[in-house]
């Protein structure tokens, strides 16, 4: 393993002028420590391996090498042959990768494009026709188009494999060494992953050539930044518990075990109030660039997902992720809560457990190497969310409109014109919000202006002439709709 070098800019890695002047403008000037460690091997050509977890700086990493390769070759595009290939098992972090990449393949006159399913294969097709440099893909749709005969890629100078372990995962490896298996073995070639297990082994002895191993954090860095929190609930409780969670200040994540559960929990807290967006894999592509859109700009201050969101998904000022449902073994904990606390930034975990939970969940936790703090909470005042969750709930009537089936009706409660309502604390109880962490949200959209916090209302009170509409007032249904985000397949 080999360690982190001192340099204290990208100049002193031997990144180009060029790249660095456009990471300058960026206000990149700094190297992460996976830059950092990889950079000078990858820049002098070597197959490396690094390991860094997310929201480490990995995209760069790469990114920089690839182009500086690609300058210097001199080579121009064939139809149908790009010359460096990129894998990354989302389409959520294709367009990011992709998003990185295009002020830099601009700047040296490098054509990219993204290759994905959920959309049409006619554009991606018309583009390798024309020819391109830089692809980035999901190992699905790549191969279904090189089956076709739109792509080949013998011309392959850098492949890069992002999120190798997640792809392991997903059950993609089957997938990528049949794609790996067409690039040249001349071409360089450069893993990255948070972690480093016997799947992703697998591939290193077939495809890198006596790579650079670089691990630049440990694999469990991101839970020092933490606050990890268990709270003992009982199942009918799970809705009022998550509405006043979601209701404070700023952007949270919460996460389900199922498809159904994101979205029936995306729908329970939009009719509470909770302006939330729903992600997972029965979205169509179109819909989930929308949400995440929505959630990035301020509009939606709540995400619901599946584990599809647990890794790549970069959202700034994520200061809550919620375990709605916990998940099923200790890496996807890690990789779930490293949605906060990025970029050293403080963040807090929360793990909502019913009592037929409570052994996986300490089985879970041991796994992950943490020792949470664990509460009981009995309804919705209960203090101790004031405390991890600190500021005036917040409720927009109506919350989002989510994608519904042509012909059917507004869930009740909906109203997209109401203007936000502020309880001050605004459940059941009168918790008021005290002091404690900024979670400064986003913008909130049209409509829906802020009202100024005001005292602590009972449930059923009015606040500023209208209803507080907190968690007590949501948990009529709540039993009901608790069951929907559960492990049902």
């Amino acid at each position: 393993m080999n360690s982190v070098p001192t340099a204290t800019s990208f100049s002193d890695l031997g990144v180009p002028a060029e790249l660095v002047a456009i990471l300058t403008s960026n206000g990149i000037t700094v190297p992460t420590p996976i830059q950092a460690a990889t950079l000078p091997d990858s820049l002098a050509g070597r197959d490396v391996l690094g390991r860094g977890r997310t929201g480490s700086g990995k995209t760069y990493a790469f990114l920089l090498p690839m182009i500086a390769r690609l300058t210097d070759s001199g080579r121009r595009a064939a139809p149908k042959s790009p010359r460096a290939l990129i894998l990354a098992p989302t389409r959520e972090l294709v367009g990011q990768i992709h998003q990185a990449l295009q002020p830099l393949a601009q700047a040296a006159g490098f054509t990219t494009m993204t290759v994905f399913g959920g959309v049409g294969q006619n554009p991606q097709v018309q583009s390798f026709r024309k020819g391109v440099d830089i692809v980035v893909a999901c190992p699905g749709r790549l191969e279904d188009l090189m089956q076709q005969g739109h792509c080949e890629l013998g011309s392959i100078e850098v492949t890069v494999l992002d999120e190798a372990d997640h792809m392991a995962d997903l059950g993609f490896l089957p997938s990528v060494r049949r794609i790996m298996d067409k690039t040249p073995q001349s071409g360089q070639r450069l893993l990255f992953s948070a972690t480093l297990d016997k799947a992703i082994d697998v591939l290193v002895k077939r495809f890198l050539h006596s790579p650079r191993v670089h691990e630049a954090d440990s694999a469990q860095s991101p839970i020092s930044t933490m606050d990890h929190h268990v709270l003992h609930v009982a199942r009918e409780n799970r809705i009022s518990v998550l509405v006043d969670l979601t209701s404070a200040p700023g952007r949270t994540v919460v996460f389900t075990r199922t498809k159904h559960g994101a979205k029936a929990l995306a729908r329970q807290l939009n009719k509470s109030g909770v302006p939330s967006v729903d992600l997972h894999g029965n979205l169509s592509q179109n819909a989930r660039t929308r949400n995440m859109e929505m959630f990035h700009s301020g509009k939606a201050t709540t995400l619901v997902a599946t584990d599809i969101a647990a890794r790549g998904i970069h959202v700034d000022d994520v200061a809550l992720v919620v375990h709605a449902d916990p998940p099923m073994e200790h890496k996807a904990y890690l990789h779930r809560s490293g949605r906060t606390a990025r970029a050293g930034a403080a963040g807090t975990v929360i793990t909502l457990m019913t009592d037929d939970q409570v052994r996986d969940v300490r089985q879970l936790t041991r796994a992950a190497g943490i020792k949470p703090t664990t509460t009981r909470i009995d309804n919705a005042s209960h203090p101790m969310l004031a405390t991890l969750a600190p500021g005036a709930r917040t409720v927009v009537v109506g919350g989002i409109e989510l994608d519904r089936p042509e012909g059917t009706s507004r869930p009740s409660g909906g109203g997209g014109g109401g203007g936000r309502r502020s309880g001050g604390g605004g459940r059941s109880g009168g918790q008021s919000s005290g002091g404690g962490r900024n979670r400064g949200r986003g913008g909130s959209g049209s409509g829906s202006a802020k009202a100024a916090p005001k005292a602590a209302a009972k449930s059923g009170g009015r606040s500023g002439g209208g209803r507080s509409r907190g968690a007590t007032s949501t948990s009529s249904g709540g039993s009901h709709s608790a069951a929907s985000f559960s492990g049902r397949r």
